[in-house]
């Protein structure tokens, strides 16, 4: 490869088999001559090199002084420290809606742009960031790697996992500043308020009508396509969602999971323990405007009713 213009002795010869070496090595990475001892990756800058090693030693040399959170990473603790700070250098020129990481400000843009590069290769649905194309092919695959330690409950978002541990802690940090109702979760505290508020955001584009939840407008919304998604897998009888659906699969599994905590009786229906506790507290909600006899079910306070209209409402 090299011209050689002087007597070489063994010595040389062997340095100039290790110079072309190098050379060779060097061309084959692309001008990368700093290579991972552990993983092969290759950098064209020993920095770089140092900066990625601390993937396989663990170092975190950068230390947050307000949390002591630590990094491999200087940008990372920049971005982390706007946590504290509050700044939001990156803006949306549409809405001029701030974020603390410019790769937030890229995927928010797609809301305006419509734009949703990452496809789903089962389906073809397709998502304007990469996390939610993954979350979402977990559906095909069946894949719920988080997994509660006390129940053993599965989950396909770590998100979920979380809530759901609130369970067992019976941790609810979200609390309703009017009426101080506690939530374990965030998105059941903002959907509580819109019973304050009114607000109903999700509206059909077919009739108009509005929802305060989306999981409303999509039930609602199969009432005009006609869809039934949600199929029980015994006797193949369809449903719009698949809470209904779940409630179906009892009549098969003979599962009863609402228990009395009086008694011990279960039932299949959260609305059929409700009724029958009512038996135990003595509650009466619905009442007899003709002779003010009280139940406890609208189904008996329905018959006590029509028994009044055959007898002309003299009992």
């Amino acid at each position: 490869m090299f011209n050689v213009f002087f007597q070489a002795t063994p010595n040389t010869q062997l340095h100039v088999q290790r110079d072309e070496c190098s050379y060779s090595c060097d061309m084959f990475r692309g001008g990368r001559p700093f290579l991972c001892e552990v993983c092969n990756k290759a950098f064209s800058k020993k920095s770089n090199l140092i900066v990625h090693q601390r993937i396989h030693s663990g170092e975190r040399p950068y230390v947050c002084d307000v949390c002591n959170k630590a990094y491999s990473y200087k940008a990372s603790l920049i971005i982390h420290k706007r946590i504290h700070s509050g700044e939001c250098p990156y803006v949306c020129e549409v809405c001029n809606k701030a974020f603390n990481k410019k790769s937030n400000l890229i995927i928010h843009q797609r809301i305006h742009s419509g734009e949703s590069p990452y496809v789903c290769d089962v389906c073809n649905k397709a998502f304007s960031d990469k996390p939610g194309l993954i979350l979402h092919k977990r559906i095909h695959s069946g894949e719920c790697p988080h997994v509660c330690e006390v129940c053993n409950k599965a989950f396909s978002k770590k998100s979920n996992l979380i809530i759901h541990q609130r369970i067992h802690s019976g941790e609810r940090p979200y609390v309703c500043d009017v009426c101080n109702n506690v939530y374990s979760d965030k998105r059941n505290l903002i959907r509580h308020k819109r019973t304050h508020t009114g607000e109903r955001p999700y509206v059909c584009d077919v009739c108009n009508k509005e929802y305060s939840d989306k999981r409303g407008l999509i039930r609602h919304t199969l009432i005009h396509s006609g869809e039934r998604p949600y199929v029980c897998d015994v006797c193949n009888k369809a449903y719009r969602d698949t809470s209904y659906l779940i409630k179906h699969k009892r009549t098969h599994t003979g599962e009863r999971p609402y228990v009395c905590d009086v008694c011990n009786k279960t039932f299949s229906y959260k609305s059929s323990l409700i009724k029958h506790t009512r038996i135990h507290s003595r509650e009466h909600h619905y009442t007899c405007e003709v002779c003010n006899m009280e139940f406890s079910e609208q189904r008996s306070w329905n018959i006590h009713q029509h028994m009044h209209s055959v007898d002309g409402g003299d009992n």
